[in-house]
């Protein structure tokens, strides 16, 4: 059985079906090639909405926790783990199935299968109605990725990923979580506010490595109060099954002639107890994602991968196969589902003849902790590696009106600003709702803004936005709730 289609796109993410559905309303006949029963991809199965889900849940209970600092006490919640399942399982239903409604609606042909190329024009398409060739005209590669393994680790029900982590079986009473980045710190908020005793393991000598150091502090205080441990400069050397438990050992990655080797925060750990063997019940490696372009057939296409695993594309999202595209994760970093969706959009255009291409002048990035942390544009991290001069406005969140009436004063905005011509480069933010204060700085950046622009924009009262707004006016010495003279 075969047949013929202008558009098949090869994974149903966030990247893959914003193509596919886009293709559509363009007037492309599209075919949307996922193994699930839905679109929807590793994003809203198994990674960034249920994950949402759960970081909700641990909001709910650290709120009632601190609520006695304002005069009102909870009792110690009782958690239903099933219940909790239960309702990160209903909002992934709702979502992928209203995905599945619109693809639909739009006349997108959805297969359940999986996808191989035979040829630069031509996919093998196994489902369970058995096998088909699909004749296209041009195809969207939108694989996604898949969670790094550590070879050295052993093959235990008890060694999670962070799809097994979301499954949420049990809150184990020890839980190791391996890598600080993103990931990792995540779900170690999600398992902390559940019960489990979270123990931290990363590497670097510092959280989410790469991210300004100022950023990351506010999250080390406030995560460090609710788990364990956080070990900086440190490795898993080892991991042995023992019947109901796991032996981890550690290392220290840091030399012990170095003062640096240990973490800022006092509840990293002394090297001694590092070179010790502890025990957990589960172990949960965040060390990662890896592109997937094996097992698709790219052998049989010009498609060409690049040493570091992805494949390479131009602006347009175009292959070194001018048929086939490649979108998402597997097209470059950063790995984010909002990226994703935006070179799918770009790539449907540029198949239905529109010109566009990949432009973005900054791309949010957002950690889901708490408190969360936003950034997008130049960071001074960046700068600094750059030899960049640049201008920081930062307006500290205890001068904040909402902030303090939140019981949340930890935070802060700072602006990253070209001090000749005062333009905006970039944006970052950490405390409550960080994720959703940050779009400001993408729009900012995008359209050219200056500081001025942001000072002089009218910003409602009492609210954390106007942390924006003030930012700004440090850069100028004129912040209302901060006295700093020029």
């Amino acid at each position: 059985m075969s047949e013929s289609i202008q558009v098949v796109v090869i994974g149903g993410g966030p990247g893959g079906y914003a193509a596919a559905f886009l293709a559509a309303d363009l007037g492309l006949s599209v075919a949307l090639i996922d193994k699930r029963d839905n679109p929807g991809g590793v994003c809203l199965y198994e990674g960034c909405i249920p994950s949402k889900a759960l970081l909700h849940v641990a909001e709910v209970i650290h709120s009632a926790q601190h609520a006695s600092q304002f005069g009102v006490a909870f009792k110690k919640p009782e958690i239903d783990l099933n219940k909790v399942r239960a309702f990160k399982s209903d909002v992934v239903r709702k979502l992928t199935g209203g995905l599945g409604q619109l693809a639909k609606r739009r006349a997108v042909k959805f297969i359940k299968g999986t996808a191989e190329f035979l040829n630069a024009r031509q996919l093998s398409v196994k489902g369970a109605d058995g096998e088909q060739t699909i004749d296209f005209e041009h195809a969207i590669i939108a694989t996604g990725s898949l969670p790094t393994r550590i070879p050295v680790f052993p093959e235990s029900e008890r060694i999670m990923d962070s799809t097994g982590a979301l499954e949420l079986k049990e809150a184990p009473d020890r839980l190791l979580v391996v890598g600080g980045g993103y990931i990792g710190l995540e779900m170690s908020t999600v398992y902390a506010a559940l019960g489990s005793r979270v123990t931290v393991v990363e590497m670097a000598d510092q959280l989410l490595p790469g991210t300004d150091r100022d950023l990351v502090k506010p999250l080390a205080d406030r995560l460090g109060a609710a788990v364990e441990s956080i070990r900086l400069n440190t490795k898993v050397a080892a991991i042995r099954e023992d019947g109901k438990v796991l032996k981890v050992k550690l290392e220290s990655t840091a030399a012990e002639s170095d003062e640096s080797n240990q973490s800022e925060d006092p509840r990293n750990s002394k090297s001694d107890e590092q070179n010790s063997e502890l025990v957990f019940d589960r172990v949960l490696v965040a060390a990662g994602r890896r592109p997937v372009t094996k097992g698709i057939g790219l052998e049989n296409t010009g498609v060409r991968v690049r040493d570091d695993g992805f494949i390479q594309v131009d602006a347009q999202m175009r292959t070194t196969e001018k048929s086939i595209f490649a979108i998402g994760d597997v097209a470059g970093q950063p790995m984010l589902a909002h990226k994703a969706s935006h070179e799918g959009r770009v790539a449907a255009e540029v198949i239905a003849g529109h010109k566009a291409e990949f432009d973005a002048r900054a791309i949010p990035a957002v950690v889901f902790t708490d408190p969360e942390i936003a950034y997008c544009g130049l960071t001074e991290t960046e700068a600094r590696k750059q030899g960049r001069t640049v201008k920081v406005a930062r307006f500290p969140w205890a001068a904040s009106g909402r902030a303090l009436s939140l019981g949340r004063n930890d935070g802060f905005t700072k602006l990253i600003i070209d001090p000749e011509t005062e333009r905006v480069l970039g944006m970052a933010i950490v405390g409550p709702g960080a994720g959703e204060l940050i779009a400001e700085g993408v729009l900012a950046i995008e359209m050219g803004a200056v500081a001025r622009d942001l000072a002089l924009t009218i910003h409602p009262h009492p609210t954390l936005s106007e942390t924006v707004m003030e930012s700004a006016e440090v850069f100028f010495g004129q912040s209302t709730h901060i006295y700093k003279p020029t």
